[in-house]
């Protein structure tokens, strides 16, 4: 597969896996049965293995790696706290108001990755 079409790809992943997660936090907000449907509950899984295995493909055809590269670390951590703050806003909070803010800790940590990709610097924003 060429560059081109990873990136390509993995851009395309990149979006669909943000929207999916709006989506799915707006449900939770509003205690929407249809975060219990069976593509609510797959599709996701499913996005973001093709975005991480474009990923890794992609860094293995540039040959460029995380620890070598200071941006694709600060992206790898922000992915971390994008996971985490993730995973407390739709499912392991205990409150609507603790899911709510781990869900805005998680749309900036998505808007920090997002940023450090397209500046290739690891404060984007300075």
């Amino acid at each position: 597969m060429s560059y081109v079409l990873l990136k390509h790809l993995h851009v395309t992943c990149v979006v669909l896996s943000g929207a999916g997660f709006l989506l799915r936090l707006f449900w939770m907000w509003r205690q929407s049965p249809c975060l219990q449907w069976r593509i609510s509950r797959v599709l996701p899984h499913v996005v973001d293995s093709l975005l991480l295995l474009s990923a890794l493909s992609l860094a293995w055809i540039s040959g460029q790696y995380p620890f070598a590269m200071d941006w694709l670390t600060a992206k790898l951590i922000g992915l971390l706290l994008y996971i985490g703050c993730g995973m407390m806003a739709l499912k392991r909070g205990r409150t609507m108001a603790i899911r709510l803010r781990f869900g805005g800790l998680a749309v900036l940590a998505y808007g920090y990755i997002v940023a450090v990709a397209l500046t290739r610097q690891t404060l984007p924003f300075v």
